[in-house]
C-alpha cells in the first residue's frame, strides 16, 4: 500500500513550498546590489508570501472530506514526511542559501535559478497530483499549479526585460 495524501495536506506542502520561496527571494536581494533587481526580487518575495496566503485561503475552503486522512496515521508521519518533501525538493532553504548565491551573482542567474526552481514545484506537483485520490480533492492540486505556472510567466518576463534592456 503506497502513501496517499489528501489535498489538505498538499496545500500545507504549498504553503511550506511559498515560505521558502519567499525566503529564497529574501536571500537573493540581499547579496544584488543593483537597486531596480533588489525592488525586483523583494516583489518576487512578496509574491511568493501572497501565493502562501492564497493557498492558506484554499486550504480553509476545503471540504471536510477533502481533509480527512487518506491513511491512518497515529504517530503524524505523514506531516512530517510532508514536510521533508517541501524543504527537500523545492526551494530548499534548509540548505545553506549561499550555494545558489556566489559572490558576484547577476541578476540574470537569480532569474534562471528561480525559473529552474519554479519549474521543479510544477513537476513535483504534477508528481503529488497522481497519489491523491479524486475524493480527497485531487482537482484542487490544478489550482496550485496554475499559480506556479504564473510565477514562471513573471520570471520569464523579468528576465525578457532584463535582457532586452542590455
Amino acid at each position: 500500500m503506497g502513501i496517499k495524501f489528501n489535498a489538505d495536506e498538499i496545500f500545507e506542502i504549498a504553503e511550506k513550498i511559498e515560505r521558502n520561496g519567499a525566503a529564497f527571494y529574501q536571500r537573493a536581494a540581499e547579496v544584488i546590489s543593483a537597486p531596480k533587481a533588489k525592488a525586483t526580487l523583494l516583489e518576487l518575495a512578496k509574491m511568493e508570501q501572497t501565493h502562501e496566503q492564497t493557498f492558506t485561503q484554499m486550504r480553509r475552503e476545503l471540504s471536510g472530506r477533502e481533509c480527512a486522512p487518506a491513511t491512518f496515521d497515529p504517530e503524524g508521519l505523514t506531516g512530517r514526511y510532508i514536510k521533508a518533501l517541501a524543504d527537500g525538493r523545492v526551494f530548499n532553504y534548509q540548505a545553506d542559501p549561499m550555494r545558489y548565491f556566489t559572490q558576484g551573482i547577476t541578476m540574470e542567474e537569480v532569474l534562471l535559478i528561480a525559473i529552474g526552481l519554479e519549474k521543479d514545484s510544477i513537476i513535483f506537483y504534477m508528481g503529488l497530483k497522481g497519489i491523491v485520490p479524486a475524493e480527497l480533492g485531487k482537482a484542487k492540486i490544478d489550482s496550485i499549479i496554475h499559480e506556479e505556472m504564473k510565477h514562471i510567466t513573471i520570471l520569464n518576463q523579468e528576465l525578457a526585460s532584463l535582457l532586452n534592456a542590455e
